[in-house]
């Protein structure tokens, strides 16, 4: 029974990890395509901002 639960923690710990690492890899992504938008945004008008509020 104690060698189940030891199992079930690590599975449960591997599958937080993974969930970090999935969440970093998104908030990368989602930085870098910001950068782009907000320096397009700059070059392709005299506004500082690519978005409208």
């Amino acid at each position: 029974m104690i060698v189940l639960a030891i199992l079930l923690l690590v599975l449960l710990l591997l599958g937080l990890g993974f969930t970090a690492h999935l969440l970093w890899v998104v908030a990368a992504i989602v930085f870098v395509v910001w950068i782009v938008g907000l320096l397009l945004g700059r070059a392709s008008s005299g506004r500082h901002h690519f978005y409208h509020w």
